[in-house]
Protein backbone atom coordinates (compact mmCIF):
# COMPACT_ATOMS: atom_id res chain seq x y z
CA UNK A 1 0.00 0.00 0.00
CA UNK A 2 1.25 3.10 -0.89
CA UNK A 3 0.29 6.51 0.11
CA UNK A 4 -0.25 9.47 -2.67
CA UNK A 5 -0.59 13.40 -2.02
CA UNK A 6 -2.14 15.04 -4.70
CA UNK A 7 -0.31 18.58 -5.24
CA UNK A 8 -0.81 21.01 -8.28
CA UNK A 9 2.55 22.75 -8.84
CA UNK A 10 1.04 25.85 -10.73
CA UNK A 11 -1.86 26.56 -8.51
CA UNK A 12 -2.35 30.39 -8.07
CA UNK A 13 -4.64 29.63 -4.98
CA UNK A 14 -1.76 30.94 -2.32
CA UNK A 15 -3.91 28.89 0.03
CA UNK A 16 -3.57 26.11 -1.61
CA UNK A 17 -0.23 25.66 -1.48
CA UNK A 18 0.32 26.73 1.94
CA UNK A 19 -2.22 23.38 2.66
CA UNK A 20 0.20 21.54 0.00
CA UNK A 21 3.06 22.28 2.20
CA UNK A 22 1.87 21.98 5.53
CA UNK A 23 0.62 18.22 4.64
CA UNK A 24 4.11 17.33 3.39
CA UNK A 25 5.93 19.21 6.12
CA UNK A 26 3.70 17.09 8.45
CA UNK A 27 4.46 13.29 7.16
CA UNK A 28 7.88 14.32 7.02
CA UNK A 29 8.33 15.01 10.51
CA UNK A 30 6.38 11.72 11.50
CA UNK A 31 8.47 9.82 9.04
CA UNK A 32 5.72 8.41 7.03
CA UNK A 33 6.71 7.14 3.84
CA UNK A 34 4.58 8.63 0.70
CA UNK A 35 4.48 9.62 -3.04
CA UNK A 36 3.72 12.94 -4.10
CA UNK A 37 1.32 13.34 -7.66
CA UNK A 38 1.67 16.53 -9.35
CA UNK A 39 -1.68 16.77 -11.35
CA UNK A 40 -0.74 19.31 -13.27
CA UNK A 41 2.75 18.06 -14.66
CA UNK A 42 2.46 16.14 -18.24
CA UNK A 43 1.38 12.58 -18.47
CA UNK A 44 -0.78 12.99 -14.65
CA UNK A 45 -4.20 13.34 -16.74
CA UNK A 46 -5.48 9.72 -15.56
CA UNK A 47 -4.05 10.95 -12.32
CA UNK A 48 -5.86 14.02 -11.97
CA UNK A 49 -9.00 12.73 -13.19
CA UNK A 50 -8.90 9.61 -10.59
CA UNK A 51 -8.62 12.34 -8.33
CA UNK A 52 -11.21 14.45 -9.40
CA UNK A 53 -14.05 11.31 -9.41
CA UNK A 54 -13.46 9.36 -5.97
CA UNK A 55 -12.70 12.76 -3.88
CA UNK A 56 -15.74 13.16 -1.90
CA UNK A 57 -14.41 16.34 -0.32
CA UNK A 58 -14.02 19.46 -2.35
CA UNK A 59 -10.84 21.15 -0.42
CA UNK A 60 -12.63 24.25 -0.70
CA UNK A 61 -10.61 27.54 0.48
CA UNK A 62 -11.66 30.60 2.10
CA UNK A 63 -11.44 32.12 -1.59
CA UNK A 64 -12.88 29.75 -3.26
CA UNK A 65 -15.52 27.58 -0.90
CA UNK A 66 -16.87 25.96 -3.42
CA UNK A 67 -15.00 24.72 -6.63
CA UNK A 68 -15.86 23.23 -9.81
CA UNK A 69 -13.43 20.30 -9.23
CA UNK A 70 -12.12 19.01 -5.68
CA UNK A 71 -9.29 21.13 -4.86
CA UNK A 72 -5.50 19.64 -4.03
CA UNK A 73 -4.03 18.36 -1.66
CA UNK A 74 -6.00 15.32 -1.88
CA UNK A 75 -4.96 12.14 0.36
CA UNK A 76 -5.27 8.79 -0.57
CA UNK A 77 -3.78 5.27 -0.13
CA UNK A 78 -3.25 3.89 -3.52
CA UNK A 79 -6.77 3.88 -4.71
CA UNK A 80 -8.62 4.19 -1.36
CA UNK A 81 -9.73 7.81 -0.54
CA UNK A 82 -8.76 9.04 2.79
CA UNK A 83 -9.74 13.11 2.83
CA UNK A 84 -8.67 16.31 2.00
CA UNK A 85 -6.56 18.84 4.00
CA UNK A 86 -9.32 19.78 6.61
CA UNK A 87 -9.60 15.87 7.47
CA UNK A 88 -6.00 15.82 7.75
CA UNK A 89 -5.55 18.57 9.69
CA UNK A 90 -8.12 17.36 12.16
CA UNK A 91 -6.56 13.98 12.74
CA UNK A 92 -3.37 15.64 12.90
CA UNK A 93 -4.66 17.27 15.68
CA UNK A 94 -6.31 14.82 17.31
CA UNK A 95 -3.15 12.08 17.51
CA UNK A 96 -5.19 9.93 14.82
CA UNK A 97 -3.54 10.57 11.48
CA UNK A 98 -2.17 7.27 11.27
CA UNK A 99 -5.88 5.21 11.02
CA UNK A 100 -6.46 8.99 8.82
CA UNK A 101 -4.03 7.67 6.28
CA UNK A 102 -5.17 4.11 6.47
CA UNK A 103 -1.58 2.96 7.15
CA UNK A 104 -0.89 -0.13 9.23
CA UNK A 105 1.83 -0.29 12.19
CA UNK A 106 4.24 -1.85 9.79
CA UNK A 107 4.33 1.00 6.76
CA UNK A 108 4.88 3.77 9.50
CA UNK A 109 8.83 3.91 9.54
CA UNK A 110 8.84 5.81 13.11
CA UNK A 111 6.21 6.87 15.29
CA UNK A 112 5.28 10.67 16.19
CA UNK A 113 7.98 12.13 18.95
CA UNK A 114 4.82 13.20 21.16
CA UNK A 115 3.86 9.18 21.56
CA UNK A 116 7.49 8.81 21.85
CA UNK A 117 7.70 11.10 24.66
CA UNK A 118 4.58 9.50 26.30
CA UNK A 119 5.72 6.06 26.45
CA UNK A 120 8.54 7.66 27.95
CA UNK A 121 6.60 9.56 30.48
CA UNK A 122 4.41 6.69 31.31
CA UNK A 123 7.52 4.35 31.32
CA UNK A 124 9.06 6.87 33.93
CA UNK A 125 5.81 7.04 36.29
CA UNK A 126 5.49 3.29 36.38
CA UNK A 127 9.37 2.83 37.58
CA UNK A 128 8.03 5.67 40.06
CA UNK A 129 5.28 3.98 41.37
CA UNK A 130 7.35 0.88 43.02
CA UNK A 131 9.14 2.58 45.31
CA UNK A 132 5.79 4.04 46.55
CA UNK A 133 4.41 0.62 46.95
CA UNK A 134 7.96 -0.68 48.49
CA UNK A 135 7.52 2.30 51.60
CA UNK A 136 4.03 1.29 51.91
CA UNK A 137 4.68 -2.50 52.62
CA UNK A 138 8.04 -1.05 54.57
CA UNK A 139 6.06 0.42 56.95
CA UNK A 140 3.47 -2.58 57.50
CA UNK A 141 6.06 -4.12 58.18
CA UNK A 142 7.50 -2.17 60.51
CA UNK A 143 4.45 -1.74 62.04
CA UNK A 144 4.43 -4.99 63.46
CA UNK A 145 7.88 -4.12 65.45
CA UNK A 146 6.49 -1.26 66.92
CA UNK A 147 3.26 -2.92 68.40
CA UNK A 148 5.65 -5.56 69.58
CA UNK A 149 7.81 -2.37 71.43
CA UNK A 150 4.52 -0.92 72.66
CA UNK A 151 3.36 -4.08 74.23
CA UNK A 152 6.77 -4.76 75.72
CA UNK A 153 6.53 -1.20 77.38
CA UNK A 154 2.81 -1.72 78.84
CA UNK A 155 3.84 -4.59 80.35
CA UNK A 156 6.99 -3.27 81.82
CA UNK A 157 5.12 -0.07 83.34
CA UNK A 158 2.84 -2.28 84.60
CA UNK A 159 5.40 -4.06 86.58
CA UNK A 160 7.02 -0.79 87.81
CA UNK A 161 3.51 0.11 88.55
CA UNK A 162 3.06 -3.68 90.81
CA UNK A 163 6.46 -2.29 92.29
CA UNK A 164 5.34 0.75 93.40
CA UNK A 165 2.37 -0.67 94.93
CA UNK A 166 4.00 -3.63 96.81
CA UNK A 167 6.91 -1.10 98.26
CA UNK A 168 4.28 1.57 99.15
CA UNK A 169 1.83 -1.47 100.65
CA UNK A 170 4.95 -1.76 102.97
CA UNK A 171 5.83 1.81 103.78
CA UNK A 172 2.12 2.03 105.00
CA UNK A 173 2.72 -0.73 107.56
CA UNK A 174 5.99 0.24 108.69
CA UNK A 175 4.61 3.55 109.44
CA UNK A 176 1.72 1.58 111.41
CA UNK A 177 3.78 -0.07 113.16
CA UNK A 178 6.07 2.73 114.37
CA UNK A 179 2.53 4.31 115.72
CA UNK A 180 1.46 1.78 117.63
CA UNK A 181 4.92 1.36 119.53
CA UNK A 182 4.49 5.04 120.09
CA UNK A 183 1.34 4.61 121.56
CA UNK A 184 2.23 2.02 124.06
CA UNK A 185 5.21 3.77 125.43
CA UNK A 186 3.05 6.66 125.85
CA UNK A 187 0.58 4.80 128.08
CA UNK A 188 3.51 2.73 129.99
CA UNK A 189 4.97 5.90 130.69
CA UNK A 190 1.57 7.55 132.10
CA UNK A 191 0.84 4.75 134.29
CA UNK A 192 3.56 4.18 136.55
CA UNK A 193 3.00 8.04 137.66
CA UNK A 194 0.00 7.51 138.46
CA UNK A 195 0.42 3.72 140.39
CA UNK A 196 3.38 4.71 142.50
CA UNK A 197 3.01 6.36 145.98
CA UNK A 198 4.29 9.35 147.11
CA UNK A 199 6.13 9.35 150.54
CA UNK A 200 5.40 10.88 153.92
CA UNK A 201 7.45 13.88 154.51
CA UNK A 202 10.27 13.06 157.52
CA UNK A 203 8.77 15.71 160.13
CA UNK A 204 5.54 14.08 161.28
CA UNK A 205 7.91 10.63 162.10
CA UNK A 206 9.72 12.61 164.38
CA UNK A 207 6.90 14.79 166.10
CA UNK A 208 5.25 11.58 166.26
CA UNK A 209 7.87 9.57 167.92
CA UNK A 210 8.32 12.86 170.39
CA UNK A 211 4.42 12.59 171.51
CA UNK A 212 4.83 9.01 172.31
CA UNK A 213 8.00 9.60 174.53
CA UNK A 214 5.81 12.18 176.36
CA UNK A 215 2.93 9.74 177.23
CA UNK A 216 5.66 7.58 178.33
CA UNK A 217 6.96 10.07 180.82
CA UNK A 218 3.83 10.50 182.56
CA UNK A 219 3.01 7.08 182.80
CA UNK A 220 5.72 6.63 184.93
CA UNK A 221 5.51 9.23 187.10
Amino acid sequence: MVLKVYVSGMSGNKEVKKRQQRVLMILDSKNIQYDTVDITEPGKESEKELMQNKSTSSGGTVSDPEPRHPLPPQIFNDAEYCGDYDAFDMANEIDTLEVFLKLAPADTTAVSSAQIELKQENGVAKEGEKPEEEEKKAPAEGDGDNEKAEAEDGEQTNEDKEKTNKDGDEEDKKEESSEEKTATTAEAAAVPAAVVPVPAPAESNSSSAQLLEREREAAAQ
